[in-house]
């Protein structure tokens, strides 16, 4: 069996963005030269998050909104956690989005249904933070 693990970083300019990094994952897939297998793409950092959807920019605005209901920025008083900080939106958003996503390796491609792509969400952004990616197969 054969093991690859590779860091992506991220520096938002802004607190709140969804990233399409499937080329990137793609690119890790053929430098591992893995062919069968499994590749994790898990975000480093609790308040940004991996998960897997459709690359439509309606649908980018619709999870903004509906976030935005489920665990609003402001006010940030609103919030046990926020003190030093003013993020517990971020961390609640991250939960609702996920953690990280497991893509089948078939043929030496990431074996995706229709539609399906891979995004960084970011929920506390304007600095630097990582994405693991971990294939494993043969």
């Amino acid at each position: 069996m054969i093991s690859y693990r590779k860091e992506i970083w991220f520096n938002t300019s802004s607190r709140r963005k969804f990233i399409n990094i499937t080329p990137e994952i793609d690119r890790c897939l053929q430098e591992s030269g893995i062919r069968e297998g499994l590749c994790l793409v898990n975000a480093m950092h609790i308040t940004a998050s991996v998960f897997i959807n459709d690359d439509e920019s309606g649908l980018h605005h619709d999870f903004e909104k509906w976030l935005e209901k489920l665990a609003p920025e402001k006010p940030y008083d609103q919030y046990q956690h926020n003190g030093f900080e003013d993020n517990a939106d971020a961390h609640l958003k991250r939960t609702i989005m996920g953690r990280e996503v497991v893509v089948a390796v078939s043929d030496g491609k990431l074996d995706f249904g229709p539609w399906e792509q891979i995004f960084y969400g970011e929920f506390d952004g304007m600095r630097k933070k990582r994405v693991l990616v971990k294939i494993i197969g043969e």
